[in-house]
């Protein structure tokens, strides 16, 4: 058995699951999510909990088990709290900042970037950090890794864009030669 998939998801009271036949709508006070299940993997409610199981021992059902299980975890825990990303801006004379929903991004590139996020998806900016919050995990970080993506950190001197928790492995520059 899955350690993963044979842990029952607890249902806040403020949200509400169906499924029907294959697939699966959670709705909560953040929105709405949909999942469609695999063949061979089973959900049931039983008192304000699911639980995920799969029909066969097979290597294939074995896999997506735990999956399956994390992936309805993360549609009631969005609905329901919701995910956040935070990025920082490192570098002299890069900013950001919020022109309505779009995000201006001046990264000493000869043309600012502006970026429209997706629905559901809402963008903060205080001073240099950068807040990505939504429903959907998924859509959350791909949102946060394209804003990266406009300026990685670079090693020599650690400009660009990082997430907050990250770790940017530093290099030694040239050293003048005798």
């Amino acid at each position: 058995m899955s350690r993963v998939g044979k842990q029952p998801i607890e249902i806040p009271g403020e949200t509400k699951v169906e499924i029907k036949g294959r697939k699966i709508h959670v709705k909560g006070p953040k929105g709405e999510l949909d999942y469609t299940l695999e063949p061979g993997i089973n959900v049931e409610m039983k008192d304000n909990t699911l639980l995920v199981t799969r029909e066969s021992e097979s290597k294939y059902h074995r896999s997506l088990h735990g999956l399956s299980r994390a992936l309805i975890y993360n549609m009631v825990f969005g609905v329901t709290t919701g995910f956040t990303k935070e990025l920082e801006i490192h570098g002299v004379g890069y900013r950001a900042e919020l022109q309505g929903k779009t995000l201006k991004l001046m990264l000493g590139y000869s043309h600012d970037i502006l970026m429209i996020p997706a629905p559901g998806i809402s963008v903060k900016v205080e001073g240099n950090k950068i807040s990505v919050t939504g429903h959907d995990k998924k859509l959350v970080g791909d949102t946060a890794a394209m804003i990266r993506s406009f300026r990685p950190p670079e090693p020599y001197k650690g400009k660009g864009i990082r997430y907050v928790d990250e770790y940017v492995r530093r290099k030694a520059g040239k050293t003048a030669g005798a």
